[in-house]
């Protein structure tokens, strides 16, 4: 008699194991959407006591209503995406693309770099037109509605225009660079890639803000002569110097406000979007300023590249052995090319499992920030005036529509900067709403 005992091959585990963390993936989401959202409609109509007196109700349950359309939007999102991603794996969507492009460009060994080219860029255009739907709504319906929109639709279309340009130029040759070192650097390929993309990244943070950024924004001198000494000399006693003061034109695309610093080691190039300057007053923007040169004190920015210098050579060798696996292929759902040039097909996986994982680590690495936060902070509170970060605070979580009763849970997911009331509690003596907060 035929033995039929049901045996579980190395492809069949693999597909298990994708899906089993997929489903996961999807709950804990799910779950985590719904508390906030709940959580957030149930403290709507309440200031809390601690912040009574410096937001009004109104302020409060538009944060609170901008909150839940976000969430909401999200849980769309997430269960489109999860539809996109079956397709493109266990539906086969990735495989027939590949014979497809297989077909077009001849013998995978006559063409592999092509071929894997056009499959990186045909995969890129095609996630792109399914998720512009999602890109469109939350720019001119969701900011719009709650009137953080200020881009144009001609000013939307320019900017993907010089995005599709900038990806042409830059994009183009490192995937082929990539492609190329994965297929001729032999079993330590991934090493060599590896190797090329930190030091693209690095060449970028360099790049980025002298040469690229330009192209999207205009960046002035800070002509506020008051203001440029103020920040000139915190920085001075803080122990760096500066390249310059820019203001950026961020509120020709949101009113949402930021400040950033470019520049490597201790001479620093300060950006101030316009939303900012305009929204807060000198002290406050020396607070602020303070504040971000908390991080770089305490080496927070240096301590995340290290972080993503390792965790990106761990997921380089990671892919470097499982790319070498069949069933690593056939149990995603795609037919690898045995006479070789699997390059781009195991990249592209490898990008659709691996953000998996990060559903599950992500709060390991938000409490990360949040205490990296508090650390800025209490720098700033020590070498600035710790009432304007207090105020400063406030008026940026009231103007960007934070709101102040997020879900305790979905905070430790996902915040990287902690909640108002306690980012707060941590600045007794900087605001007397603290203590009560």
């Amino acid at each position: 008699m035929q033995d039929t005992a049901f045996e579980f091959t190395p492809s069949l585990w693999m597909t298990t194991l994708f899906a089993l963390t997929l489903v996961a993936s999807v709950v804990l989401k799910f779950w985590l959407a719904t508390r906030q959202v709940r959580h957030v409609a149930q403290h709507r109509d309440t200031v809390p006591l601690a912040f009574a007196s410096h937001i009004a109700l109104a302020d409060h349950q538009k944060a609170a209503e901008y909150t839940m359309a976000q969430a909401r939007l999200g849980l769309l999102e997430l269960a489109w995406g999860t539809v996109v991603i079956l397709g493109w794996t266990l539906l086969g969507g990735l495989h027939a693309l590949n014979q497809t492009l297989l077909g077009w460009f001849g013998a995978p060994m006559e063409s592999s770099l092509l071929q894997q080219l056009a499959l990186l860029v045909c995969f890129s255009v095609i996630g792109s037109v399914v998720d512009l739907p999602f890109s469109l709504y939350r720019t001119f319906v969701l900011e719009q509605r709650f009137g953080f929109n200020r881009m144009t639709p001609r000013l939307w279309l320019i900017d993907g225009l010089k995005g599709l340009a900038f990806s042409a130029l830059i994009g183009l040759p490192l995937a082929a660079g990539a492609l190329w070192v994965m297929a001729t650097t032999g079993t330590l390929w991934w090493l060599w890639t590896w190797s090329l993309w930190m030091g693209f990244s690095l060449l970028m943070m360099w790049v980025y803000p002298t040469w690229i950024a330009p192209l999207f924004n205009q960046f002035k001198p800070l002509e506020d002569a008051a203001l440029k000494d103020r920040v000139a000399a915190l920085m001075t006693r803080c122990g760096f110097t500066s390249k310059g003061f820019y203001v950026m034109d961020g509120s020709k695309r949101s009113a949402h406000a930021n400040a950033y610093f470019t520049g490597f080691g201790a001479s620093k190039r300060v950006v101030f979007y316009d939303t900012l300057l305009a929204q807060l007053s000198p002290d406050e923007v020396d607070a602020v300023l303070a504040h971000e040169l908390g991080h770089f004190k305490h080496g927070h920015i240096r301590k995340r590249m290290a972080s993503l210098f390792a965790l990106s050579l761990a997921a380089f060798a990671l892919l470097g052995w499982v790319s070498q696996q069949a069933w690593f292929y056939t149990g995603l759902g795609v037919g690898p090319n045995m006479a070789g040039g699997n390059e781009a097909l195991s990249l592209l996986l490898f990008m659709m499992v691996l953000p998996l994982a990060g559903s599950f680590t992500g709060p390991l690495f938000a409490q990360l920030s949040r205490k990296h936060e508090f650390e800025a902070d209490a720098f700033a509170v020590a070498h600035a005036n710790g009432a304007a970060l207090s105020s400063a605070l406030l008026k940026l979580y009231k103007d960007n529509a934070s709101t102040l009763t997020p879900d305790p849970v979905y905070v430790k997911f996902y915040y990287s900067h902690p909640p108002a009331p306690e980012r707060l509690a941590r600045m007794p003596q900087a605001h007397p709403i603290a203590t009560t907060a």
